[in-house]
C-alpha cells in the first residue's frame, strides 16, 4: 500500500522541524525532492541539508523537475489547474520509477504548513489515493516566525486578522472589518497600492535562515526601502521568500 506523507518543514530552519516531522521523514521509504529553475538551486539545497541532518541516504531521494506554469492570458485559475495536473504527473512518474510495486511511504517536504496557502494537498488529490493513505504533518508557518522575529502579537486584543495574498490585496484593496493583514505570495510588492493612513508594515524574508532580513515602520516610509532591499536580496540569492503584516490603528468607538 502506498502512503503519502505531506510534511510541514517550517521556513527552512532545521530547528523548526517538529519531532513528528522528523519521525515521519525517517520513516519514509522515498522522499520526492522538487527542483525549480537554476536560480533556485539554493532553495533545493535547504531541503537537502535537512535530509542530510536526519541521515536520509541519497538512494531514498527522488529528484524531479517542477514544470513551469503558463502565465499568458487572464485565465489564472485554469493556469493553476493545468500546472497542478503537470506536477501530479511528475510525482506519479517518479513513483512509478522508484516504487514500481506501488507500495511504500513517500514523503514530500512542504514549506511552512501544508494547510496554509500551499497547493500540495490539492496536487496529492490528483493521485486518487484514499484519504486514509494521505497523512499531513503540520509545520511552523511563516506568519508565526514573522511575528516572533519582530516580537509582536498576531492580533490586537479581541480583534480579527486576515491572511491573504498580494493578488487579493491588489484586486480588492483593504478588506472591511479588519485592521491587521498578513500578506503572502506577493512578488509584486502590493503594499505600494495601500492608501490607508497610518499603516505600519512588518516585513521579513528568509525567515529563520542565516540570511534573514527584517524591516518595520510606517508603510509610507518603509515601502521604497523594502522594495530596494528585496531586489538586492533576490539578485544575491537567486530567490526570495517573504511575508509581511500590515496593521492600521484600531478604530475607536
Amino acid at each position: 500500500m502506498l502512503e503519502l506523507l505531506l510534511i510541514g518543514i517550517g521556513t527552512g530552519n532545521p530547528d523548526h522541524l517538529t519531532r513528528e516531522a522528523e519521525n515521519a521523514i525517517r520513516q519514509a521509504d522515498l522522499v520526492l525532492l522538487p527542483h525549480k529553475e537554476d536560480n533556485k538551486a539554493e532553495l533545493a539545497q535547504v531541503r537537502l541539508s535537512l535530509l542530510e541532518q536526519l541521515n536520509v541516504s541519497l538512494d531514498r531521494i527522488a529528484h524531479f523537475d517542477m514544470p513551469l506554469r503558463r502565465s499568458q492570458g487572464d485565465d489564472y485559475d485554469q493556469q493553476v489547474d493545468e500546472w497542478h495536473d503537470a506536477i501530479a504527473h511528475r510525482w506519479q512518474a517518479a513513483l512509478d520509477e522508484k516504487l514500481p510495486t506501488g507500495s511504500g511511504r513517500v514523503a514530500l517536504l512542504v514549506w511552512g504548513d501544508p494547510a496554509l496557502y500551499d497547493s500540495t494537498l490539492r496536487i496529492a488529490s490528483r493521485l486518487g489515493l484514499p484519504r486514509e493513505q494521505v497523512r499531513v504533518v503540520p509545520g511552523i508557518t511563516s506568519m508565526q516566525v514573522l511575528c516572533s522575529a519582530h516580537g509582536i502579537a498576531l492580533n490586537d486584543i479581541g480583534a480579527p486578522f486576515l491572511v491573504t495574498t498580494g493578488r487579493q490585496l491588489r484586486d480588492g484593496g483593504w478588506p472591511q472589518g479588519v485592521d491587521t493583514l498578513l500578506i503572502m505570495l506577493d512578488g509584486q510588492c502590493s503594499f505600494q497600492q495601500v492608501s490607508e493612513p497610518d499603516v505600519t508594515i512588518f516585513w521579513g524574508a528568509y525567515l529563520g535562515m542565516p540570511q534573514q532580513l527584517l524591516m518595520h515602520g510606517p508603510l509610507a516610509e518603509m515601502a521604497p526601502r523594502i522594495i530596494e532591499q528585496r531586489q538586492q536580496a533576490r539578485a544575491q540569492h537567486g530567490w526570495i521568500m517573504d511575508i509581511y503584516m500590515l496593521r492600521r490603528p484600531v478604530a475607536k468607538g
